[in-house]
């Protein structure tokens, strides 16, 4: 199981689980689901090397390893603290 911080809250999860559910009860918004919008921008505190990498929407809008979309980051073990 991994665990995610979200501004300090705790949430544990499988390992390879999508962080999108869980952004989206921790209240991040979500205006679009499919990684060109960017309203749920995150930024990843520790254990960004827990992460998935980049997908091409996240490069394509400039985005880096401390810096993702909640609705494409995939958590594959670990501890992965973010902000919103």
């Amino acid at each position: 199981m991994a665990k995610l911080f979200i501004d300090n809250i705790e949430y544990e999860v499988p390992d390879g689980t999508q962080m999108a559910e869980v952004c989206e009860k921790a209240g991040i918004p979500f205006s679009c689901n499919s990684g060109v919008c960017a309203t749920c921008q995150i930024d990843i505190l520790e254990g960004a090397e827990n992460l998935g990498e980049l997908n091409q929407e996240e490069k394509d809008l400039g985005m880096d390893q401390k810096h993702r979309l909640g609705c494409q980051c995939v958590i594959k073990s670990g501890i992965v603290k973010v902000t919103y």
